[in-house]
């Protein structure tokens, strides 16, 4: 529930800084300098370390506490050197930047405001691995409350804009930046204050050596498996903002992208990511167990996995039709109302979503697909078809920006995501040696799709009938029921078709 909570955290902050900076260059900025941290806090925090410290972590928490609190006392001094070294260096060259670049206004802005959020890369992957450490024993509500805090001061700053002292949205984009540094000390105090009853810190590592090098052998191969997608949401930023950091033209021809083209690209993200991170990526984090449980018994990995990825499906493909059904309603509601986005960069934000929105369920099968990979101790594979499927996005950035604009850079994520999942299916496949799906599990997914169909005929019915508004209030009220409506199509369909998924979800809900 806090988790849930935090999403919806997290879209409130969305709809409250969008409403001071707008489809303009000091939004792309902003966007582009609250990335890299989130980048690292995604890759460090959340991901990659987490997925090798974790394990270790726990077993030294069962069988001995002291070498539990060694490993973890070392782990957060090498994460905060490392993390603070590369926040020095990043300031370092950014300030050189900044001093050396030609006078040019918005170029500028965007790297000082970079150097303002840096600081918060080193504190939210330290809050993020206090936060998991926390998992560890039992205690979830502190870990999944942290991020909240993050939203609470952003939405403070943002606050600021409109009640206090009439700020622009140049100084405005400074404060917001400062009060995210500053949730960055409250999510450490937080969990540090949540952590001092289950450990002690201490400075003699010794017996903990071996095992963080173990641990660190992992990291690598880890980071490049889970971190795909935040690895091209990198280089959408750094296509996107090509426009303020580099110029209008390349190679002597007119850019396809302007300097709006970020903003309207990082608030739209958003939206697709909303149901990935409440839905499709809890389906993959609670089978991850259950698979590593099951070892080297494949009858039980192929089981486990079967649930899983029909699971996915089930939420991640009506997730798909549904953010295509009501793209441009979410995109004005979110973004368009009180002087936000422009018109047109409303239409652009529902052609972002549209391209987006196509991969959803692929980007929750795939998290289920890595897993199955981790559980059985392989980090090399999924590593290198990861590596393959951000080549590909970068080529298909670099094509069908021409075309598309910015909605390119989200077709081309979309295109990579399901080319990612055929790939690790039919390796998977070949290494387990037997079927992935079976045929009851075809006749299922089958009757998923047609379950998404009738959803999506109910709802582009609805919306025939409901002609779209100019006004907000009308808009947001279009959205509610198509929303409504088509969810509780789509549950009756999944009844009447006699889906087992339905029955779990609201199982697990009721719990």
């Amino acid at each position: 529930m806090l988790t849930l909570i935090s999403r919806f955290g997290g879209l409130a902050r969305d709809v409250c800084t969008v409403r001071v900076f707008g489809d303009t260059a000091v939004g792309s900025a902003f966007a582009a300098a609250f990335l890299i941290p989130n980048l690292f806090r995604r890759l460090f925090g959340e991901g990659a370390l987490a997925a090798a410290f974790l394990p270790e972590y726990a077993r030294a928490d069962r069988s001995d506490p002291e070498l539990r609190d060694r490993l973890a006392s070392l782990t957060i001094l090498l994460l905060a050197l490392i993390t603070v070294i590369l926040t020095l260096i990043g300031e370092l060259v950014l300030l050189f930047i900044v001093l050396a670049a030609p006078d040019d206004p918005e170029r500028v802005r965007s790297f000082r405001l970079m150097m303002v959020m840096l600081p918060f890369m080193p504190l939210v992957c330290t809050a993020a691995i206090l936060g998991a450490m926390l998992q560890v024993h039992g205690r979830f509500v502190p870990a999944a409350g942290a991020p909240i805090l993050l939203n609470v001061m952003m939405i403070l700053g943002a606050t600021l804009h409109f009640v206090g002292p009439r700020f622009d949205a140049v100084t405005s984009a400074y404060i917001i930046g400062s009060m995210a540094v500053a949730s960055g000390v409250l999510q450490i105090a937080w969990c540090l204050w949540a952590l001092r009853r289950h450990m002690r810190w201490r400075r003699d590592f010794g017996p903990a050596r071996p095992v963080a090098r173990s641990m660190l052998r992992k990291f690598l191969p880890v980071v490049i498996g889970l971190g795909t997608i935040q690895l091209n949401a990198l280089f959408d930023t750094l296509i996107a903002m090509w426009p303020t950091w580099i110029g209008p033209t390349i190679l002597g021809h007119p850019y396809p992208l302007d300097e709006a083209s970020n903003a309207i690209l990082s608030y739209t993200q958003r939206l697709y990511q909303f149901p990935l991170g409440v839905f499709g990526i809890a389906v993959a984090t609670a089978a991850f167990p259950a698979l590593a449980a099951a070892g080297a018994d494949i009858a039980r990995v192929v089981r486990t996995l079967r649930e899983a990825i029909r699971l996915s499906l089930f939420i991640g493909l009506p997730a798909s039709v549904g953010l295509v059904l009501v793209r441009y309603d979410l995109t004005y509601v979110m973004f368009g109302g009180g002087g936000a986005f422009s018109d047109a960069g409303v239409d652009r934000a529902s052609a972002v979503l549209l391209g987006y929105a196509l991969g959803v369920w692929a980007y929750g099968v795939n998290h289920v697909l890595v897993r199955v990979f981790y559980a059985r101790g392989d980090t090399t594979t999924p590593m290198k078809i990861a590596l393959w499927a951000v080549g590909l996005n970068l080529v298909g950035n670099l094509i069908l920006i021409w075309p598309l604009g910015e909605a390119g850079l989200a077709w081309s994520t979309a295109l990579s995501q399901f080319v990612q999942t055929l790939l690790l299916a039919r390796i998977l496949r070949a290494r387990l040696g037997t079927a992935l799906l079976l045929s009851d599990d075809v006749r299922a997914i089958t009757r998923i799709g047609l379950a998404a169909l009738g959803m999506f005929m109910v709802v582009q019915g609805l919306l025939l009938v409901l002609p779209a508004e100019a006004l907000w209030s009308r808009a947001f009220w279009r959205l509610a029921l198509a929303t409504s409506l088509g969810g509780a199509a789509y549950l009756l369909l999944a009844s009447l078709l006699g889906l087992p998924e339905r029955r779990a979800v609201l199982r697990r809900l009721g719990r």
